[in-house]
């Protein structure tokens, strides 16, 4: 790696995880769902693994295709599951990178909404991997609502089965609910329930007072793990419970913490999808949180979150856990734009093709789009969530223009408001256009950066010209912005670590 990369990395770096990741014999993914020994100490763990398999978006042309509908969550399981296993050395499964779960792990500078629960706004750049390309972002953001007005209703899912042995498993989930604890006001009311081989209620209603969160957190710090994993029974158990205590136009929530390894009861991912989907449809929402490495089930976890009106973490050390259930808290546990999605049609006079970077798992068809029925994705209190599409101009002379806003896309988001007890169906719109004298800001070169990160480590054969030592040269012109955030200096560590390996190298 060249000096001022190596600098840069060791200069940048935040802080350090550990786990576990691992590759085929040739250093990469063996297919299905488990993982290959290679005595290459860097190349191997033990145990196995089940991702969802990713088909990724292709060109579109915009003659043959103008719109591109998806569905809109701010999942970020796979930017910590990424950082932990290039923590460790290990290489990455190339479905385990969903890229737009890396980009929305970051917060940014996108216009906050007014009047509404969403805005959206547009950007353009040139494509860094794609000369020929431009880049176009839709930048949602959705508004700050406090938890401190709810009322709330929140179920502790805890899986305490053998697999969560270890301080990165069930160690990491208590530390992290009992942070979260500390943090819940009084109008709150938790239940606790685990499961291993069989189901157990620990608390039942327990007012968050000062004296009910001591209780809670003590319940919560003398579990064990040992055991199967009945995974159904416990979904079962904490949506009953939440019924229970329904509040009507407050937060009802199960939060879930696992490996997502079922063994007991339901365990095809078929049958949870069916089983959450039809506890989705009662109103109580589903914050899935993944930990530990080895027997990992993301397929599981991600299916259960998406399915279930819900968002989808993953927990690799207590820094994380500290991001997700402390500062991030209203965005993990309050929704405010549910069944969100986008629907975006480029103009066919100035875009020949197009590309939807990520949500490849999450495109709706056109109908899907209109109906007002369609299940899609949750959006929490002010957080923000990007769109990205590789576009290819059609051929016309640029400088002519300038100054002229040639339109490339008209975007709408259509959603429903949760603010209120009643929900709302509400849309917002924007229009990009092409301006020859316009510069992208540090926001969109950092997204542009993650996306061509994320683009190497799938092995895209969409990354053109990507390469590691591209997105390093573009952060090093990017440090005042970069210092201003922790993550962000992360991320830099973790691009110089995977530069330092020949598996990324452009090929």
């Amino acid at each position: 790696m060249k000096k001022k990369h190596l600098f840069i990395a060791i200069a940048l770096i935040g802080a350090a995880c550990v786990g576990l990741g691992a590759c085929s014999a040739d250093g990469g993914w063996s297919g299905g769902g488990d993982w290959n020994y290679n005595p290459q100490p860097d190349h191997y763990v033990t145990g196995n693994y089940d991702y969802n398999s990713i088909i990724e978006n292709g060109f579109k042309n915009t003659a043959d295709e103008a719109s591109s509908y998806f569905s809109l969550d701010r999942n970020t399981a796979t930017y910590s599951l990424i950082r932990r296993q290039l923590n460790d050395g290990h290489s990455i499964a190339p479905d385990s990178v969903r890229v737009e779960e890396m980009i929305n792990y970051f917060d940014y500078d996108f216009t906050a909404p007014t009047d509404k629960a969403v805005a959206v706004s547009s950007y353009l750049a040139p494509c860094p991997w794609n000369d020929e390309n431009y880049l176009m972002l839709a930048g949602i953001k959705t508004s700050e609502y406090k938890l401190e007005t709810d009322v709330c209703n929140y179920v502790f899912l805890i899986d305490r089965s053998g697999s969560m042995s270890g301080d990165d498993r069930l160690g990491l989930a208590k530390k992290g609910i009992c942070k979260l604890v500390d943090n819940l006001s009084d109008n709150s009311v938790v239940s606790l329930v685990t499961y291993a081989s069989g189901v157990d209620t620990h608390l039942d209603g327990v007012e968050c007072t000062a004296s009910g969160k001591t209780t809670i957190k003590n319940k919560i710090n003398g579990l064990t793990a040992r055991g199967a994993t009945n995974g159904g029974d416990g979904l079962e158990r904490a949506y009953a419970l939440a019924k229970e205590h329904f509040v009507t136009g407050g937060n009802n929530r199960v939060i879930l913490i696992s490996d997502g390894d079922f063994n007991v009861g339901m365990t095809s991912q078929n049958e949870l999808k069916e089983f959450i989907q039809n506890k989705a449809d009662g109103g109580v929402y589903l914050s899935v949180l993944g930990v530990g490495l080895g027997n990992t089930r993301d397929s599981i976890l991600e299916t259960l979150a998406t399915c279930g009106n819900g968002n989808y973490a993953y927990l690799d050390n207590e820094l994380e856990a500290e991001k997700v259930l402390v500062k991030e808290l209203n965005g993990t546990l309050k929704t405010v734009a549910k069944d969100a999605k986008a629907g975006v049609t480029f103009s066919t006079d100035t875009v020949e093709k197009y590309r939807l970077i990520g949500y490849d798992t999450k495109i709706l068809s056109a109908d899907d789009f209109n109906d007002e029925k369609t299940d899609a994705g949750e959006i929490g209190s002010n957080l923000c969530v990007a769109a990205l599409y590789e576009i290819k101009l059609k051929e016309f002379n640029m400088p002519a223009v300038e100054g002229a806003d040639a339109k490339l896309a008209d975007i709408e988001v259509r959603y429903k408001d949760v603010r209120s007890s009643k929900e709302v169906s509400d849309s917002v719109t924007s229009e990009a256009y092409l301006n020859a004298s316009s510069t992208p800001n540090d926001d969109f070169k950092f997204i542009s950066c993650v996306a061509e990160f994320g683009l190497i480590l799938r092995k895209s054969e969409y990354k053109g010209n990507a390469s590691l030592d591209g997105v390093l040269t573009r952060l090093e012109g990017m440090s005042e912005y970069i210092n201003a955030d922790p993550l962000k200096k992360e991320f830099v560590s973790l691009v110089g670590k995977a530069s330092e390996k020949d598996y990324y190298a452009a090929k």
